[in-house]
């Protein structure tokens, strides 16, 4: 038998009643509310630019010394040396390979026209693509195996060159190559399709959404 204490509490936990459309778009609306302004959000967003400016400082890494190399612009190539100059990118760095397992192999590539635009259109591809924020594991795998010739062609292992002169290597496994190259695997693995430049717009596109490795 109900008593009047019932009575009042039932009234007390009683809830006036709404649609149900309306209950959920109140809900939803007070759930952006505390979600647009919560701090969680302020660190995703902080994590965003973070990531795309490493993305864009690295591609830029890459970007210049194309730019560089082809038109000879005075840093890593000097003037009137470069590409169009009739200069080749790889014949001053690979021709003074003296250390290293590969050192013979790649001193005979040294001037090639096959491996001078390889390594051109990789630092082209590479650059733009991190730039743009487009292509990301192509850029991640093309990237990362130039990285590593360079890391062998240099080899920081040994601390004399074949001639006997001391390499200059301060660690025998990480350098800038080593750094590099795990920077474009960390950036294709989480930057893929990010809003902070065009790779949300290339996920959408239909070649892409067929073949996933675009990404």
């Amino acid at each position: 038998m109900a008593t009047a204490h019932d009575h009042r509490l039932s009234s007390r936990l009683h809830l006036p009643h709404r649609p149900a459309s309306a209950s959920r778009t109140g809900t939803d609306r007070a759930g952006s509310d505390v979600v647009a302004g919560s701090p969680a959000i302020a660190t995703i967003r902080t994590t965003d630019v973070a990531v795309a400016g490493l993305r864009v400082l690295l591609g830029f890494v890459f970007l210049w010394a194309f730019l560089d190399k082809t038109f000879g612009l005075g840093y890593a190539t000097a003037d009137g040396k470069g590409w169009v100059d009739g200069g080749s990118p790889t014949k001053g760095f690979l021709s003074h390979v003296d250390v290293g397992p590969m050192a013979g192999t790649l001193r005979g590539w040294a001037g090639e026209p096959w491996a001078d635009w390889l390594f051109m259109l990789g630092l082209l591809g590479v650059g733009l693509a991190l730039i743009l924020g487009i292509g990301l594991r192509l850029a991640a795998l093309s990237g990362t195996a130039m990285m590593a010739l360079m890391w062998i062609a240099e080899w920081p292992p040994a601390k004399h060159l074949d001639s006997g002169k001391p390499t200059a290597s301060t660690n025998p496994f990480t350098d800038y190559h080593v750094i590099y190259a795990i920077s474009l695997i960390a950036l294709a693995a989480i930057a893929v399709g990010s809003r902070l430049g065009l790779g949300a717009r290339w996920a959408r596109l239909p070649i892409v959404r067929d073949h996933r490795w675009l990404l």
